[in-house]
């Protein structure tokens, strides 16, 4: 049964493949791009050491989630064998055969199968952007000539992520690749323009009395008297066009003065001359073209992308996610192989560039992440970005039961989810929580209650299995250690009556601005906040670092409303 349309922009929490297979319908979607989770920095030749290698471990830790060879990569690939498109499964037949089984292959074949789904997807006018690095671009671009075709390959963009700065023996890797790809020939493509460079404006040196600054040109072309016709050649007001060359009207101004391209070129520059943009030399000579700079759209950008910086720590974009790409790099992406009201995918969201693109060009979307971190992420980006837009979150418990399901599948992924139901960013990284470092503390809640604009801290633990009077006892030590406002217990089954007794028996954190009393500890049950519980704590407080506001205009540059 076909998926129905997706009607509404749509942030959706899960593993992207199924969230692919039983929510997008074919050919539904206008764009697609996607930055994959493959860590450039690690050791070319670490990717390919076996699964029992320590030091492999160690290393790859960007894929302890997805990428290992195991029960999950084995199936999948056997899946690709057995039922993709046989030239899909011969090619990564040999690639099997050829890598091994490793995290490498683990990664080309769980990329293989959802490359297959995102071809599906893709309208026929529909292109793909895959952003990736020199580890594996070379292996994804014959995945996607495989499934894509050749003929569809349109650029392999090249961009300049960052400056030089390592000394070693080799030659230091400053750029990304992103391999761009359409569904057929029949695909979307609006040209974008870059400023012209000092240099070329520097020609347009003559100006009229309005100020129009203009360059004089060739107004001839290319190709011989039997190649191109014998009326371009001919005499126009005494002149011919040199040996070979032929008179050309540019198409520049003969559109913009509205005249019929099957129009005869003399009668072109007639229209052009009696419009003001024929140039005579004053000691003879051929007639010239009157090239104005006002109605030049720009450089058009190339595959070498070296005018997008990226986000560095003091970009002022700058979220803290850790692969964070620039907005103006999703802008152009995005004006190029899509138009207002396209609908655009993203099915590795991370912080949500890309939607965030999506939105401010007038676009639908959709993003895709495995990670309530990212999905919370975007979801404070868009109202701080945008606010009053609107979106649905697809995936996240609506009841008890299935936020006890989730808290059996994943204590993790619970654990972030529940941090989100009170606006409360994590306390550390999820490797750290995985390495056992939870210190009481699973998040922070920042908020300004001084006169001074002193910052403030309620601290959240989350609980997902059995709890006892002890742990609050527990968490009411720790906000008197960190110095804290307040603390936050969550908890999926309800308090004892010794917890709730604890509890009271911290007392109350004043509030000098409010001049109000808050419980110092406060316990706060799944169902509750389900029912629209809150913390009860001074109203003005943030999580992640707020995004700056932005309009939402068509145009190649983000306007940043300060």
């Amino acid at each position: 049964m076909s998926p129905k349309p997706i009607t509404q922009n749509t942030l959706f929490y899960g593993d992207n493949l199924p969230i692919l297979r039983e929510h997008i319908s074919d050919e539904s979607i206008d764009l697609v791009y996607m930055d994959p989770p493959f860590n450039s920095n690690r050791s070319y030749n670490v990717l390919f050491k076996d699964e029992s290698g320590i030091e492999s471990e160690a290393q790859i830790s960007a894929f302890d989630d997805s990428w290992h060879w195991d029960k999950s990569a084995s199936l999948t690939y056997h899946e690709v064998i057995q039922n993709a498109p046989s030239n899909v499964a011969n090619m990564i037949g040999s690639l099997h055969g050829f890598i091994g089984e490793n995290q490498m292959m683990a990664y080309l074949v769980m990329m293989t199968v959802r490359l297959i789904e995102l071809h599906r997807v893709l309208k026929p006018t529909g292109s793909l952007y895959l952003h990736c690095d020199s580890t594996a671009s070379h292996y994804l671009r014959i995945i996607l000539d495989i499934i894509f075709s050749p003929k569809n390959f349109k650029s392999e963009i090249v961009w300049k992520r960052s400056g030089a700065h390592n000394l070693s023996n080799d030659w230091d890797a400053v750029h990304d690749v992103i391999l761009y790809y359409s569904r057929s020939e029949k695909l979307t493509w609006n040209q974008v323009y870059e400023p012209y460079n000092k240099e070329y404006l520097a020609r347009f040196h003559r100006i009229e009395a309005d100020g129009r600054q203009w360059q004089d040109v060739a107004l001839t072309a290319g190709g011989s008297k039997e190649s191109s016709g014998a009326r371009s050649q001919q005499s126009w007001r005494g002149h011919f066009p040199p040996p070979g060359r032929n008179w050309s009207a540019p198409r520049l101004i003969t559109d913009y003065l509205g005249l019929p391209r099957d129009m005869d070129v003399i009668e072109k520059l007639e229209a052009m001359d009696a419009a003001g943009y024929i140039y005579w030399p004053p000691k003879g000579g051929l007639p010239r073209f009157k090239q104005f700079l006002d109605l030049l759209p720009g450089s058009p950008v190339t595959d070498l992308w070296t005018d997008i910086p990226p986000i560095n720590s003091q970009a002022q974009e700058r979220l803290g996610y850790p692969t964070q790409k620039p907005l103006s790099l999703l802008e152009r992406i995005i004006q190029a192989s899509s138009n207002p009201d396209d609908l655009v995918l993203d099915p590795f969201a991370g912080c949500g560039t890309a939607v965030a693109a999506a939105e401010k060009l007038g676009r639908r979307w959709i993003g895709i992440d495995i990670t309530y971190l990212a999905i919370n992420l975007v979801r404070y980006r868009m109202r701080d970005m945008f606010p009053g837009c609107q979106f649905v979150v697809v995936g996240e418990p609506e009841d008890i039961g299935s936020a006890r399901q989730l808290a059996h599948d994943n204590r993790y992924q619970f654990q972030w989810w529940a941090l989100s139901l009170v606006d409360s960013k994590p306390a550390g990284s999820g490797k750290e929580v995985k390495k056992g470092k939870d210190l009481g503390v699973d998040g922070i809640i920042n908020f300004i209650d001084d006169p001074k604009g002193n910052p403030q801290r309620a601290l959240v633990q989350v609980k997902s299995g059995h709890i006892k009077s002890g742990d609050i006892r527990d968490l009411h030590g720790t906000v008197d250690r960190e110095d804290a406002a307040i603390g936050v217990f969550i908890t999926l089954d309800p308090p004892t009556k010794d917890m709730e007794r604890e509890a009271l028996s911290a007392g109350y954190y004043t509030s000098e601005i409010w001049q109000k009393d808050y419980p110092k500890i406060q316990i706060l049950t799944i169902e509750q906040l389900l029912n629209g519980e809150q913390v009860q704590m001074p109203p003005a407080h943030r999580t992640f670092k707020k995004a700056d506001k932005v309009k939402k205009v068509e145009g190649s540059q983000t306007e940043l409303d300060i």
